[in-house]
């Protein structure tokens, strides 16, 4: 059997799920999608592809107009009928609307103002599109106000944090006793491999999961990763990174009989097949909030922990970006709150209500 990585399993299982869900569009969605494939990922255009889906729905639930319309009737003159009320209107019913469920049932959904800039983001492509095709004569997507993002707090680990959550995951299982034992002992260099990679990389779970044994490179303490867009990288580990991933592979991972299909996956779920992000995001959650119970720490927050004690240490704020994969320095600006985290520290030490 030809072997594919996970990148490539992957992309191939997006691709089947974005056709699934363009039976489900208007017939000249699929233009659209067609023409944005060259500069997006699948994943992006499954998430626009539940977007747009969602406006149509809004359209036949909302609008007298369309009540006695499928998704599958609207054409892209339909879209010439709307004005810029109907767009705000929209993104009104954003904020909460009733989702249909596989058992029948309904579920409520709700947007923040990320989830809403998203949805409108999607929409301004979409309407963008055919507009600039003279396949539509407007565009009142463009007259209505995108949601305004604020700054969220970035979480991250403390040092302190760090080293805890490390020493817990190696000692955590020590006084375990019967099958909590005998399956810590199983998972425990799998799992200190996997977190002392991300705190010691900055590299995405999506990315971790997706490394094969191949791509580790013990003689340069380099691994191959394939970031996002499908380009591939070196990204360097040091001395920590480098004896967490010897012993699992010298050690746990040798005992593995793997899954036909899996055999060169790095990372091995219970089960001997690739580890899935979900496990991944699951056994980060499991172990920190036995030391930080009060932050939730995901691999992405391993991920903002890294890159803010790499510009610590470094003050190279574009080394950041490049170790990180992002193609945008501003998106690397956002480690600079860490540093607004300490003096904000500092300043509320500096103001004394009361002389000693």
């Amino acid at each position: 059997m030809e072997y594919r990585s996970y990148h490539e399993q992957t992309d191939m299982t997006n691709i089947q799920k974005l056709r699934d869900i363009l039976k489900t569009l208007p017939p000249f969605a699929k233009d659209y999608f067609r023409a944005v494939e060259p500069t997006t990922s699948t994943r992006t255009r499954i998430s626009y592809a539940y977007d747009i889906r969602v406006f149509f729905r809004f359209l036949i639930e909302e609008n007298p107009y369309y009540k006695n319309y499928q998704t599958t009737d609207f054409k892209a003159e339909d879209l010439d009928r709307l004005e810029a009320v109907d767009i705000e209107e929209y993104q009104e019913y954003l904020k909460l609307y009733q989702k249909d469920e596989e058992d029948g049932s309904t579920a409520s959904v709700t947007n923040g103002e990320r989830g809403l800039k998203r949805k409108m983001s999607a929409l301004r492509s979409f309407y963008a599109y055919y507009y600039k095709r003279q396949m539509i004569r407007t565009n009142p997507t463009v007259f209505v106000d995108m949601p305004k993002l604020h700054d969220k707090a970035i979480i991250r680990l403390d040092a302190d944090e760090t080293a805890r959550l490390l020493d817990f995951i190696e000692h955590g299982g020590d006084q375990l006793t019967g099958q909590k034992k005998v399956y810590y002992e199983k998972t425990k260099e799998r799992d200190l491999a996997i977190v002392t990679l991300l705190l010691g990389t900055g590299i995405r779970v999506s990315e971790c999961v997706g490394l094969d044994i191949t791509d580790v490179d013990f003689n340069n303490n380099g691994i191959k990763v394939t970031r996002k867009g499908g380009s591939e990288m070196i990204v360097y580990f040091g001395e920590e990174v480098e004896k967490a991933l010897r012993d699992y592979i010298e050690g746990s991972r040798k005992h593995v009989i793997p899954q036909e299909g899996h055999e060169r996956a790095l990372f091995y779920s219970t089960q001997n097949r690739r580890i899935s992000v979900s496990a991944v995001e699951n056994l980060v959650k499991k172990y920190s909030r036995q030391v930080t119970p009060l932050k939730k720490i995901t691999p992405h927050k391993l991920r903002s922990t890294y890159g803010t004690t790499l510009y610590q240490e470094t003050g190279d704020i574009y080394l950041v970006a490049d170790v990180l994969g992002h193609k945008d320095v501003n998106t690397t600006r956002k480690h600079y709150a860490a540093q607004d985290e300490n003096r904000r520290r500092r300043a509320a030490k500096a103001v004394r209500l009361r002389e000693d």
